[in-house]
């Protein structure tokens, strides 16, 4: 009876163990699977920017003399590869893809006006403070007070 015992112990202690390492497999999977499904989404928004899919504001030209297109799409793509999910919203997609079309510097009512957003002070604050953080992001630069331009120098590209 103590072998049989003995046996039935051990063999619930693996059990125990064979499910932790399921438990932490099935977190990691779902981590992963996570990961995988915001780099599907940046690749398509990548190729958006890059292909010929539909620009965010039709009829611009695209940039040639940096800050254009390839450039904004190396700064989403360390943008994903940070988990930064505030770059990845529709809204900042916008922004960004209006920087990435023109390659000008523009100031925060330009890209408002541009994105047809409502003209009222909370909308040119709103859209100030969304500039702001992508200077922060390192995907924009102010090269003047309120004057913003596509700039990966902090980033390397």
């Amino acid at each position: 009876m103590e072998a049989l015992e003995a046996r039935e112990a051990e063999t619930r202690g693996r059990v125990d163990r064979l499910r932790e390492q399921i438990a932490g497999l099935s977190e990691e999977l779902s981590r992963l699977e996570e990961q995988l499904s915001r780099l599907r989404i940046t690749r398509e928004r990548v190729d958006e920017v890059l292909g010929d899919g539909p620009s965010p504001v039709a009829g611009t030209p695209v940039a040639v003399d940096g800050g254009g297109p390839a450039d904004v799409a190396s700064a989403l793509l360390a943008a994903e590869a940070e988990l930064d999910v505030t770059v990845m919203s529709p809204e900042y997609q916008a922004i960004i893809g209006r920087f990435a079309t023109s390659g000008a510097a523009m100031r925060s009512k330009e890209v408002y006006a541009a994105l047809e957003i409502g003209s009222e002070a909370r909308h040119v604050e709103g859209m100030r403070s969304k500039l702001k953080r992508l200077v922060e992001r390192g995907i924009l630069a102010e090269t003047a007070p309120g004057l913003f331009k596509v700039d990966g120098r902090r980033l390397g590209w």
